[in-house]
């Protein structure tokens, strides 16, 4: 095996030296012939540049409800935007560069602009707010950033920030440059991302992305998982700060030369209506969303669907039913990380079985293992451990050597593998409830519930008890017109027995207007606990 390297383009090494060590990165996997890239490639020549270069320059790339931005137009607008982060803000490779947008046309060019400049983008969520970008800026020492000008609220004042330039300054300073860049020659494993985690386990981990991982990462969930061309259409609530985004949105459809639909408010009416509109056949998003178009779609043509992925959390087996039956079509449920990029475990078409996550992804592997890091046979619940072409870099952080041990990326997962090679979802290995000498999964009790006509959303927890040590506490958001009552408790908590094992059901019912999630849809249990343990001192 022959690990892609070259001789690094970074004059600011800062990235570089602050990677982990060697020995405590995982085992990276490249056997495969499409994953043998040349030494030195730069991911904005490879996605973008190369379509121009193939003639597809008056194809469409980038869609919003007004205007459609060709691949030759992106081309021009993120040379011109290079040209300016260059001669003008004094970029050298290996720099850091901050964005902040949502999911528009001038945020991609950017992205590429960066890229091709031999920088390090820095994408942040268009929901965080100052205290949590000034600690994404500090840590990744960022001293430009590039800001939609509605969103530059927050952003100013970051006292990290030296320079903060709006989309709309570099739009028209971009005006004067010329169309054409010569892309910086970045080793095939110089960083080109540090992509930071949501947060829900703690303090954001700047997870360091090679050039090459970008890649790797569309070359292989492509190839095994979500067979697609220069045909198809995609579009999604993911935001490109997220890597679930940035796959979906711009470096999947753009490797294969398709087109994607950029919704600034991804709300699941306007998801909807985009997938009627232009005719989209890639959809993406959270369980959650899924739920929620269910209602919207008698009046909507959505026969272009061909593929709906659905990751940031498990996919309810509820859900996954209710969408087949009401569009035809079996979602793709996926897991990834931050950490890993993009997703690693994953079925589709005939080889989906409702309820499980799937099979590794073409060039990945996984395993269950013990506490003590021995491999399970099947039907053993235990730690799910994953390795491929990419993996997990921290930057400049100890949480490194808890992700990756004995060469195995470890994603904080609790899952089970059958005999057939399938991985099903246990819970997060902190979500685990033990209640009475049992191991409950809360995700299986929320299934359950959700099951439920009353039951539009749900999020279990341990809630601590003096007999058992733990019991479920299940927080409910009523669908419709239900409202809360004993009566329904007692309904929801015998619905749940009579569906699984009698001494899984939640026997504390909270019902809530909502649930915390994060900007991706990702419950945040750990605000349930707090809640929890706020209400018990009362």
């Amino acid at each position: 095996m022959t690990i892609p390297t070259g001789k690094t383009a970074h004059v600011d090494a800062f990235v570089r030296d602050h990677l982990p060590s060697k020995d405590a990165w995982p085992d990276l996997l490249f056997e495969l012939p499409e994953l043998a890239y040349p030494s030195q490639v730069n991911v904005a020549s490879e996605l973008l540049d190369a379509q121009v270069i193939a003639g597809r320059g008056d194809a469409p790339c980038l869609v919003t409800d007004v205007e459609v931005w060709s691949y030759g137009r992106l081309y021009e607008e993120s040379n011109r935007i290079a040209a300016v982060l260059v001669d003008e803000l004094g970029l050298v490779p290996g720099n850091r560069v901050l964005l902040r947008a949502p999911n528009t046309p001038s945020m991609v060019a950017s992205w590429m602009a960066v890229a091709k400049a031999g920088g390090v983008v820095v994408a942040t969520m268009p929901l965080l707010r100052r205290r949590e970008i000034e600690l994404i800026a500090e840590k990744a020492r960022v001293e430009l950033a590039l800001c939609d000008a509605r969103l530059s609220e927050e952003i100013a004042p970051v006292a990290a920030l030296t320079r903060v330039v709006t989309f709309e300054e570099l739009s028209r300073r971009a005006k004067t440059r010329p169309p054409h860049f010569a892309n910086v020659a970045t080793a095939v494993d110089d960083p080109v991302l540090i992509a930071f985690t949501s947060g829900t386990t703690g303090p954001p981990k700047g997870c360091v992305h090679f050039h090459r991982d970008l890649l790797a990462s569309a070359d292989t969930f492509f190839k095994g998982t979500l067979p697609c061309d220069a045909r198809d259409v995609f579009t999604g609530s993911p935001p490109v700060a997220f890597t679930f985004g940035l796959g979906m949105h711009v470096v999947f459809p753009m490797r294969i030369g398709a087109s994607t639909v950029l919704i600034e408010k991804p709300s699941p009416e306007a998801m909807i209506e985009s997938v009627a509109r232009h005719r989209v056949s890639v959809l993406s998003t959270a369980p959650t969303a899924y739920r929620a178009m269910l209602p919207l779609f008698r009046s909507k043509d959505l026969s272009s669907l061909r593929h709906c992925v659905s990751a940031g959390e498990t996919l309810p087996l509820p859900t996954a039913q209710a969408w087949q039956e009401a569009t035809g079509l079996r979602a793709i449920d996926g897991i990834g990380s931050t950490e890993m990029f993009h997703i690693f475990i994953s079925a589709a078409g005939k080889d989906i079985r409702m309820g499980a996550t799937g099979k590794p992804v073409y060039g990945y592997e996984a395993q269950v293992f013990d506490d003590s890091l021995n491999p399970l046979p099947p039907g053993s619940i235990g730690r799910l451990g994953v390795r491929g072409p990419t993996g997990c870099r921290y930057l400049d952080d100890e949480r490194q050597k808890e992700y990756v041990r004995n060469g195995w990326n470890f994603t904080g997962d609790a899952y089970l593998v059958d005999e057939d090679g399938y991985f099903w979802f246990q819970a997060r290995v902190d979500d685990m409830i033990i209640s009475a000498g049992y191991n409950i999964s809360g995700p299986e009790v929320e299934e359950a519930l959700l099951a439920h006509d009353a039951v539009a959303d749900c999020a279990c927890v341990a809630s601590p008890d003096p007999d058992r040590g733990n019991v479920v506490k299940a927080f409910i958001v009523l669908a419709g017109r239900h409202t809360p009552s004993e009566d329904l408790a007692k309904e929801l908590k015998q619905f749940v027995k009579a569906r699984i094992a009698p001494y899984k059901y939640p026997r504390k019912v909270a019902f809530v207007t909502s649930l915390p999630r994060t900007e991706t849809g990702k419950i945040q249990r750990f605000k349930l606990r707090q809640l929890e343990a706020e209400w018990k001192n009362q």
